[in-house]
């Protein structure tokens, strides 16, 4: 997955670095302002030492005694009673082998599918087109080409992609040049799937800004980023059987 920043402990680091340095072993310890326990203290803390770099969105109590959880723009970092002290790290429960922070992500970040201007979005369909999903792509990204293939190998699915061009000034003159196509799903795919070169200036009325606006509303750090119906999502290429699975879970 390309991202903005490179995989999700990354991101975290560009939060902690605004308070502090990261330390070793992927997570991060840095002294901030002392307060008094509460949430809203340390949520006020917290936000004094980012400025506005990063907004804390909230603080609630971890399943850890003396944690809490700070969602930073839609990260997760942790931080103790008082708010000195931001642990940078992903929360495992050894006894169910659970993930929790990836759990309380996923949680946090989950959208309103029926919210999604679907008609910004380029549409193609497969088989019968049942199952749904809906894509943030960039043209350059090597990984949003991967997904493309994985999509072929999928079937009775429709697929919305939302053209994301977020590497270079390069991405977003591709992604107009898609969108003024005569046929824009056809030119997407050409060259997603077959490097078939673009042509055109791209100079039509496209919705590529207001898709960059609703990416960066919806914490889209990255390219590929899949969503379902149920509002959750998928960061990163996805190979075949976890998309599968994911679509299986939404029948249940």
């Amino acid at each position: 997955m390309l991202q903005l920043f490179r995989r999700r402990p990354a991101r975290l680091a560009a939060i902690v670095a605004c308070v502090g340095g990261l330390g070793a072993a992927g997570y991060a310890l840095h002294a901030l302002a002392a307060d008094e326990p509460g949430t809203d203290k340390i949520k006020a803390s917290i936000q004094r030492m980012l400025g506005g770099r990063a907004e804390v969105k909230s603080v609630t109590k971890a399943p850890v005694p003396g944690l809490y959880e700070v969602n930073v723009g839609g990260q997760l970092v942790y931080t103790d009673a008082t708010g000195r002290y931001i642990l940078n790290g992903e929360l495992i429960d050894t006894r169910t082998n659970t993930n929790l922070t990836e759990e309380r992500l996923a949680e946090i970040n989950k959208i309103k599918w029926s919210d999604l201007p679907l008609s910004r979005a380029i549409k193609w369909t497969k088989g019968d087109g049942s199952r749904t999903v809906a894509v943030f792509s960039d043209p350059n990204c090597g990984y949003c080409k991967k997904i493309e293939q994985t999509f072929q190998q999928m079937d009775n699915i429709t697929v919305y992609t939302f053209l994301y061009p977020v590497l270079s000034p390069d991405s977003a003159v591709k992604s107009r040049q898609v969108w003024c196509a005569t046929d824009r799903t056809k030119a997407w795919r050409d060259w997603m799937l077959n490097h078939t070169a673009l042509t055109g200036n791209g100079s039509c009325k496209t919705p590529v800004d207001e898709n960059l606006a609703l990416g960066q509303s919806l914490n889209i750090t990255g390219t590929p980023a899949v969503f379902f119906t149920d509002g959750t999502r998928i960061p990163g290429a996805a190979d075949a059987a976890t998309l599968e699975r994911k679509l299986a879970s939404l029948k249940k």
